[in-house]
């Protein structure tokens, strides 16, 4: 009897392990990445099913590089998307959504423009990471579309994969300081409501700390002994002479099967950010582009309205951003020149 109650017991954990905890866990959303091998460099895209999803977008940095985002706004037509790209390579990576676009359209997803055109909608967000592998190397037209096609209902890997392939923290002292960072995801449920879910790369000119401890994980080092500079108090104590790289940003999406409208989700979106002031130090700075889309799968049913389920709709999804960086940092991997989390700062 008691061997039976053990085996089961290792039956249940086994299986809570193997759930899953991040943005897949939404209904309505398979993700699929692509990394070009050697050259720390990816596409991570997020393929909504049935007619797509409703969506919003908040940006918050200086520096943000985007495609499609004016059509999320509450006052513009469009209601839907269908994709939602998360790329490497800057502004060369805004091309590789238009390879998701031929696969939603092989697909026969899109927005109908009538006789039978359509026109998938996929707003796009990039960081800046050509300084890791070949800068020639840039994410294309087959990187989206082969992502788009890995699409799947498998939790999202975090750490060195997709879009997280080249990203990077803490660099207001320049790019020798860095440390490695990447993609991250975390799910939250909200009792008797639903999902809020979270995909984040992480790619700031700050530092990273866990807000339960206050301590940097992951941030600029001094180049003598490796320790961590501690960019916020450092700058403020004009310390140092930054060597700031206008090269950084934390791009995300935030995704729920609340159903909710674009309105809400905007606000939601903002909300979301309180995830990145909470673990980025600083945040928001003129040389991040930070950009949060949010997201509704539940497109059939009339949307939340009421103001205190929204409030806390928009607190979950900003533990789940926060704990998404967290989770995207702490799972990196160092590569040549850049240590990570996982690894002591000196190495």
């Amino acid at each position: 009897m008691l061997l039976t109650i053990l085996l089961l017991l290792s039956f249940w954990s086994k299986a809570e392990a193997r759930k899953n905890s991040t943005l897949t866990a939404v209904s309505g959303i398979k993700v699929g990445i692509y990394s070009e091998p050697g050259q720390h460099r990816g596409v991570t895209v997020i393929r909504f099913e049935g007619p797509g999803a409703v969506a919003a977008v908040d940006v918050r940095g200086g520096g943000p590089g985007t495609r499609e985002t004016d059509a999320l706004k509450p006052e513009n037509l469009i209601e839907r998307v269908h994709g939602i790209v998360l790329a490497g390579g800057s502004a060369w990576g805004l091309n590789s959504a238009s390879g998701v676009m031929k696969c939603l359209e092989e697909a026969g997803v899109g927005y109908d423009t009538g006789e039978g055109i359509l026109v998938p909608i996929v707003p796009t967000a990039v960081i800046y990471d050509l300084r890791l592998g070949n800068s020639s190397v840039r994410p294309s037209h087959d990187w989206g579309y082969r992502a788009c096609k890995s699409a799947s209902k498998h939790p999202v890997l975090s750490g060195n994969h997709g879009a997280g392939a080249g990203a990077t923290v803490g660099k207001f002292f320049g790019m020798g300081a860095a440390m490695k960072s990447g993609q991250g995801s975390s799910l939250i449920s909200v009792p008797g409501k639903g999902k809020v879910a979270a995909l984040v790369i992480v790619n700031a000119l700050g530092d990273i700390k866990n807000p339960e401890t206050g301590h940097i994980i992951a941030g600029a080092r001094n180049t003598t002994d490796g320790s961590f500079i501690d960019t916020e108090k450092t700058m403020l104590s004009l310390d140092m002479s930054p060597k700031i790289s206008g090269t950084n940003t934390i791009i995300a999406v935030i995704a729920t099967d609340i159903p909710m409208d674009k309105s809400g989700l905007q606000k939601l979106a903002q909300m979301a950010q309180d995830g990145i002031g909470r673990t980025t130090f600083p945040a928001h700075t003129m040389f991040d582009g930070d950009t949060v889309f949010a997201v509704s799968t539940a497109t059939n049913a009339p949307p939340e309205k009421n103001p205190v389920t929204m409030t806390i709709i928009g607190t979950a999804a900003a533990k789940a951003l926060a704990q998404a960086i967290l989770n995207g940092v702490v799972n990196a991997r160092p590569v040549p020149g850049y240590p990570a989390a996982g690894k002591p700062p000196g190495l």
